[in-house]
Formats: structure tokens, C-alpha cells, sequence
């Protein structure tokens, strides 16, 4: 059977920045120190008001394709929560923009931090079926758009950004077998309530304030922190270890584990849980934050430019969040 790789990663991260220092301005009980010792974030790339998940995808997009020859890609995917319109599909947007062939299939799906692992699945299995043989894979979040401005929560931890990766049919079997799961009932623990066609969009919304102080409305993202915390040392421990199985390997058989890069706290937690070196697990949220789905292609990247990941180096990447959704893989780099 054919096997798939990745090719090329390519990123983009929006021009305003917004630090820490900005927020402490913001929230006059909370310092910069303290933002960064609870997150793990000292700064996050914000995109601009009229700049929209579908330009961030363009943008890294364009980066890949004066690197590889355009006409070959097959299939395009498009992975965003922020959506430019419910309509058409963000991926047709982006192969007129592109450029790109008319002949090629195109696509979007709605998913979170786990959104990179499901689609590698995706792209995996169209070249495994002789579908396509060069899949563009993009993940683009403008998550900034769905936060309430005083919600200072979410703000301190998510940033904006978008990855482009090209997958690609070779004779080595370079993406390994996948672990996924999903579990609905938490569905609402990470939720923007209203918008879609069950609860409209309300102009006049209630503002509604939690204990820390927080603020938004039905029409923002809210985020049940602790609940997201037990679901995730309870749901990655476990596929860690499924996936490990599924591919025939140890803890000690990885050279470099990347998670989905949710918070500091959230990290180091599960690092320890699951017993991985420090030497071998990365963390790249300082400069960045949260940017969904598009975290781990961001940190594989840079890692790879750090010299931190090498060629041959087996690699375990690993993402959970809203749905609840999560899954891991390993990749041969």
C-alpha cells in the first residue's frame, strides 16, 4: 500500500502583536509576570479586523507553493473554527485564490486542537486510496474573533495563525497508524453558544461575568477551564499509549513528542504524567499562545528550523480540545 509523508510545512502569523503588557493595561489586578507564569504565553499574533481565516490560510499557503511546483497539488483541505462564511466552503475560496488546478478535490471541516491529527488521517487516506497524491493541507484559526474583549481568560492564552503542509505519496510509510476518539458529552465546556442555526446571533446579547472576573456574551467563545483540564489528563494519557501500540512502539522508541501546545500548565502536567523527558518534548507557546488547531504544525516546524528534530527522527504528535475530540500519530521526519 502507498505511503504518505509530509513534505514541506509553512507558516503564517498575523503582524499585530498583542503582549502581555498590552493586557496588564487591560486588567488592572494582573500583571505581565503573572499572565506568563500562568500560561505560559508572553505575547500572541492578533489578526487584524478585516483579515480573515481564509487570508491567514492564503498567506501560508503562498509561502509553500513558490517552494513546490502548484500543478501538482491533487487535494486541498481546509481545518478552521472561524470560518469566513457558512457558505460556500473556505477550500474553494482558496483554490481560486491559490491559483490552483479546477480538477482538484477541495474541502473544509470544523474542528479544534485536534484538527491537525485528523487531517493527516484524512490526507493519509486519499493517498492510500489513490485519490490524490499531493494533498495541501491548511489549518487556519482567527480565534481572536470569537473572544469577548473583557474576557481575559481566553485572551491571555489564544493567538491567531496558520500552517500550510504538504503530504505526499512515497514509498516509506513516513505517517504512522492513527488513535482517535471523540466524546460529545462535553461538547459544552468549550463552546461559542450562539451563531449557528440553533441560537441566531443575538445583537443585544447579555454580558455575562464569571468568578475571575471575565466577561462575554452567548455570542463569544466560553471555555469551562477545569472541565477541559480533567478531560484532558483523563483522554491523552490513554491515546498516547493506544497509539504507541498501534505502532509497535515505547516511550523510549520516540525521539520528540509534540502536543498540542494548550497552556503551560496543561503541558508540563501531562509530560510528567506520561513520562516523557524534558530533552524530548517541546513547548513553543512564549511568542504565540494557543492558535488551535494550527499549534502543532507550528511547533513541528519549528523545531525542525531549531535543529531540535532531525531526518529519520519518529516523532509523536498529539492533539485534544473542543468536541471533545483527540487523536495522535507518529511521523517518520
Amino acid at each position: 500500500m502507498t505511503g504518505a509523508h509530509i513534505q514541506k510545512i509553512e507558516t503564517y502569523l498575523p503582524e499585530r502583536i498583542l503582549t502581555n503588557i498590552e493586557l496588564e493595561k487591560t486588567y488592572v489586578d494582573w500583571s505581565a509576570e503573572k499572565i506568563e507564569q500562568k500560561t505560559g504565553v508572553r505575547e500572541r499574533h492578533i489578526a487584524a479586523e478585516n483579515e480573515t481565516a481564509v487570508d491567514l490560510a492564503c498567506y501560508a499557503a503562498n509561502k509553500l507553493l513558490k517552494l513546490v511546483d502548484p500543478a501538482a497539488i491533487d487535494f486541498l483541505i481546509l481545518c478552521t473554527q472561524s470560518p469566513d462564511y457558512y457558505l460556500p466552503p473556505g477550500s474553494c475560496l482558496l483554490q481560486e485564490r491559490l491559483g490552483l488546478s479546477t480538477s482538484i478535490g477541495a474541502l473544509d471541516f470544523d474542528l479544534g486542537c485536534s484538527g491537525f491529527i485528523y487531517g493527516l488521517a484524512m490526507a493519509k487516506g486519499l493517498i492510500q486510496a489513490e485519490i490524490a497524491k499531493h494533498v495541501l493541507f491548511i489549518t487556519s484559526e482567527t480565534y481572536s474573533k470569537h473572544i469577548h474583549s473583557q474576557d481575559r481568560g481566553n485572551r491571555s492564552i489564544f493567538g491567531d495563525g496558520a500552517a500550510a503542509i504538504l503530504i505526499t505519496a512515497s514509498e516509506s510509510k513516513c505517517i504512522g497508524e492513527f488513535a482517535l476518539g471523540t466524546d460529545g458529552s462535553g461538547y459544552q465546556n468549550l463552546i461559542v453558544p450562539a451563531g449557528g442555526m440553533r441560537h441566531r446571533y443575538h445583537p443585544d446579547a447579555e454580558a455575562l461575568k464569571d468568578p475571575s472576573g471575565s466577561i462575554r456574551t452567548e455570542n463569544h467563545l466560553y471555555m469551562n477551564g477545569p472541565d477541559i483540564f480533567t478531560f484532558t489528563i483523563e483522554a491523552v494519557p490513554k491515546v498516547v499509549q493506544q497509539c504507541l501500540e498501534k505502532n509497535c512502539m515505547a516511550i523510549d522508541d520516540l525521539d520528540y513528542v509534540i502536543f498540542h501546545q494548550a497552556n503551560q500548565y496543561i503541558l508540563n502536567h501531562l509530560r510528567k504524567k506520561v513520562g516523557i523527558p524534558e530533552n524530548k518534548f517541546y513547548m513553543n507557546m512564549l511568542h504565540v499562545g494557543n492558535t488551535v488547531s494550527a499549534t502543532i504544525p507550528i511547533a513541528l516546524k519549528d523545531s525542525m528550523d531549531h535543529g531540535l528534530i532531525h531526518p529519520g527522527d519518529r516523532v509523536m504528535v498529539v492533539g485534544f480540545g473542543v468536541g471533545y475530540s483527540w487523536g495522535a500519530t507518529v511521523l517518520r521526519i
